[in-house]
């Protein structure tokens, strides 16, 4: 059976960092490309990172039901999991990871709750996840606003997923989320 691996977090929680270390480590995982219509950040590539997608086309593709899931996150500011990108993944039988936001991770576990694991990677605290965030220097004083009041809405459904990854300390918490995922999928 193909599996459905599912990361979500707050942003800055190190959902990203997770994911791309256990991409390194599982030959059987492949990364989703979830479509997007937020700007595209210095060094992201189109149909690597993301499939950047301008509004109107987002909608049109919602319009043709060509999601697995979507969500308008911020205000005209669209993400979701295409069906192509799913159906991609499985022909070449790999197991599909995913880094996605709450809402998206909840609607994927609805869609194949069999074939889903989902995991919330949690910051120690808020005031961590605040300094990572501003760490990150891609921000601005808006943005940075926005995924603050996010986080504190996305913490509180915590309690939904399969696991909860607490990333305190990267090392240990990258072992944890190995086992984890090797453990579902059935890999050693």
């Amino acid at each position: 059976m193909r599996k459905l691996v599912i990361f979500t977090a707050p942003s800055g929680a190190g959902k990203t960092t997770i994911v791309s270390h256990l991409l390194r480590k599982i030959d059987s995982l492949a990364f989703s490309v979830s479509a997007t219509t937020r700007e595209r950040r210095p060094n992201e590539i189109d149909g690597a990172s993301y499939y950047f997608l301008t509004p109107e086309s987002f909608k049109q593709k919602i319009a043709q039901g060509d999601f697995v899931e979507w969500e308008e996150v911020y205000k005209n500011q669209f993400y979701g999991t295409l069906k192509s990108e799913v159906e991609r993944l499985w022909a070449n039988d790999k197991n599909i990871i995913f880094d996605i936001d709450v809402q998206g991770a909840m609607s994927i576990k609805k869609a194949f709750p069999d074939e889903s694991l989902t995991i919330f990677v949690k910051p120690p605290s808020p005031d961590v996840l605040l300094k990572r965030l501003e760490g990150r220097k891609t921000e601005t004083p808006e943005s940075l606003k926005r995924r603050i009041e996010k986080a504190s809405l996305e913490l509180g459904y915590e309690k939904k997923f399969d696991t909860i990854l607490v990333n305190d300390d990267l090392d240990s918490t990258l072992k944890k989320a190995e086992k984890i995922v090797k453990d579902f999928i059935k890999e050693n």
